[in-house]
């Protein structure tokens, strides 16, 4: 298994050009978005369909609301961290996780658009497999990878704007530091340190390993934890999402772009 890890969104574009059919992509927007879709998830929504933009969001609400009960679509996401209205429509859920609870959710099918989780989740599309991750199923994510016993595995920091995201690579480090030495259940032994950890890997797990011990001090001073805690409605999401392992599920994203539970 070689380990890789995409640090910054700036690299997105070059996945185009890459064979990544024997590849699986691990998605981390941790704050907020794949948060939210395993929240989501594990209060038994029935689907996420993440899209880049807006416009795309309100059509294929449109289309899925044809094949089932228009009530069971839900239109979710973000822009500039808040709750979107757009074309005289206001979307029912915003990105916060803290939104999702399961008498909102249960049952439901959530069109999704964020700023950065979603598009990077669409450009990996073309992989073998795409899971969304985040430090509430990371141990879950751990045990899927290492059971399926991927080629390759690339690990998608969505990042902020064009930029790196602190938070995201410090949860591609920690999967990246489960994978490598963590045995992870009885029959899973680890996979030791090995040659196929790419730089870029391990620089993010060597940021783990300096801030774990005190993960949500380190994490507060990133540029998206920042802004969410000067918004006394959002500041409570970053303590959410960094929860570890409370949602222990496997979410992957579908040839059709659906993000559903798989275990």
């Amino acid at each position: 298994m070689r380990i890789e890890t995409i640090l910054t969104p700036a690299e997105l574009p070059a996945l185009a050009q890459r064979d990544v059919r024997q590849t699986a992509c691990v998605v981390f927007d941790v704050l907020r978005a794949t948060s939210t879709f395993v929240t989501a998830l594990h209060h038994g929504a029935q689907a996420i369909i993440p899209v880049s933009e807006i416009a795309e969001a309100l059509e294929i609400k449109k289309a899925e609301s044809r094949k089932q009960e228009a009530e069971t679509i839900l239109l979710g996401g973000e822009r500039n961290g808040v709750r979107i209205s757009a074309d005289g429509v206001d979307f029912d859920l915003g990105n916060s996780p803290r939104e999702y609870a399961p008498e909102k959710v249960r049952g439901k099918t959530i069109v999704s658009t964020t700023t950065n989780g979603t598009r990077a989740l669409r450009a990996c599309a073309k992989a073998q497999t795409v899971l969304a991750a985040s430090f509430l199923n990371l141990t879950a994510t751990a045990q899927f990878i290492r059971r399926q016993n991927f080629a390759n595995v690339l690990l998608v920091c969505a990042g902020t704007g064009e930029n790196t995201a602190l938070e995201d690579v410090l949860g591609a480090g920690a999967l990246c530091e489960l994978l490598l030495n963590e045995p992870l259940s009885p029959a899973l032994s680890p996979l030791g340190r090995g040659e196929g950890v790419a730089d870029s890997a391990q620089i993010a797990r060597r940021v783990w390993l300096g801030a774990k011990a005190d993960l949500a001090g380190a994490i507060s001073r990133s540029e998206n934890a920042r802004r969410l805690l000067a918004i006394p409605e959002l500041r409570d999401d970053v303590a959410f999402c960094l929860q570890t392992d409370t949602c222990p599920l496997v979410a992957q994203m579908d040839a059709d772009g659906k993000i559903c539970r798989v275990y």
